[in-house]
């Protein structure tokens, strides 16, 4: 089969620990709400704590919303390249089904140009279709999009003129994509939740894999790091990594940060809940999923690193990204929170790995 690409660290079994957002829009001291321009601002110096913390990666996630005004990721972690030198750099996700693979290649080649290779992208159908309208894309097309551009995603990377041909798009013919990495190589993950199909394009194509874990119990995705394993011994792929995205939130205490995390996080859910037909959360439902096993990361320091361990273990994982804060909570806790994880639970889940 065709060889694609690959950075060689996305090969390491080394642990990953990262921070994840989604842009979400948070509140200043007096409760008054951010506006999207500050909101953007304060995500760089969130990047720049993590980094100067101990966090290994901070991502953002594409979305379109009041919420969340996070639709061009990429610019703010360029701004972010430019005042850290260490901390590895990408999405949490790019929706590629609503975008375009060569805009994509080039702004995400670009950022690892800007970051002298911190560069990665995690691709992903999207678990929000605010997009898709957006861009004049036909939601019945859903699964062809995603199929389509990913396999034209993993023809770019091989940084070779392109020759290809699908429905979603306009046709290349041995056209070479620019700017070329300097490496060679553009970490590239397939980011996945309840689809077996997408795990196993993941090890088609020789990308790593990152399962998003928003609610119900951890153990229940095991099955899909096992089944991406045993493609990659079956494709031929050597071994990639498996990474795991869950919110959370960090405080001083357990008690302090389930009541910093839970009102916002029950506004959020209670409003996706109402958009996509699920059942709103409940004090109890959030609770089990705080719980040992659950896929909420909230707690202190020591609660949280003893999670993400056994998070893990549990998913034969080498990769975690905590998701962290929530619209409408207040800045300062937002700030703390990044300091803590980088801080305490960064060392403590290395100390319990070793």
């Amino acid at each position: 089969m065709a060889e694609h690409p690959v950075d060689p660290e996305v090969r390491t079994t080394a642990i990953t620990l990262g921070l994840d957002t989604f842009g979400d829009v948070h509140t200043d001291s007096s409760g008054t709400r951010l506006s999207d321009a500050q909101t953007i601002r304060n995500l760089v110096d969130e990047g720049v704590l993590a980094e100067a913390t101990g966090v290994d990666y901070f991502g953002i996630g594409e979305h379109h919303t009041e919420s969340f005004p996070l639709s061009a990721g990429d610019v703010v972690l360029a701004a972010i390249a430019a005042r850290t030198s260490r901390i590895r750099l990408g999405s949490a996700v790019t929706v590629i089904s609503s975008d375009d693979p060569v805009r994509v290649f080039q702004r995400y080649s670009t950022l690892d140009s800007l970051s002298n290779g911190r560069a990665e992208v995690i691709l992903g159908r999207g678990s929000s279709i605010e997009s898709f309208p957006l861009f004049g894309y036909d939601l019945r097309n859903y699964d062809e999009l995603f199929v389509e551009k990913v396999n034209l995603f993993a023809e770019l990377l091989k940084e070779k003129p392109v020759t290809w041909r699908g429905n979603t798009r306009a046709a290349l013919s041995g056209q070479t994509v620019y700017p070329r990495t300097e490496s060679g190589h553009l970490s590239t993950w397939i980011g996945v939740g309840g689809s077996p199909e997408s795990v196993v394009r993941a090890a088609r194509y020789g990308f790593a894999l990152m399962i998003a874990i928003i609610g119900g119990e951890t153990a229940r995705f095991a099955p899909f790091a096992g089944l991406f394993h045993r493609a990659l011994a079956e494709l031929g792929q050597p071994l990639r990594p498996v990474g795991v995205h869950s919110p959370g939130h960090v405080a001083a205490t357990d008690d302090q940060a389930i009541e910093e995390f839970w009102p916002h996080y029950e506004t959020a859910f209670a409003e996706a809940a109402r958009v996509r037909g699920f059942r709103p959360p409940t004090m109890q439902s959030f609770l089990r999923d705080v719980d040992p096993g659950g896929a909420l990361h909230v707690g202190s320091p020591e609660t949280v690193a003893r999670k993400i361990t056994a998070t893990l273990k549990t998913l034969g994982a080498s990769r975690f990204d905590l998701k962290y804060g929530m619209p409408g909570m207040p800045q300062t806790q937002i700030m703390t929170g990044i300091e803590l994880f980088g801080s305490r639970v960064v060392p403590l889940v290395r100390d319990m790995m070793a």
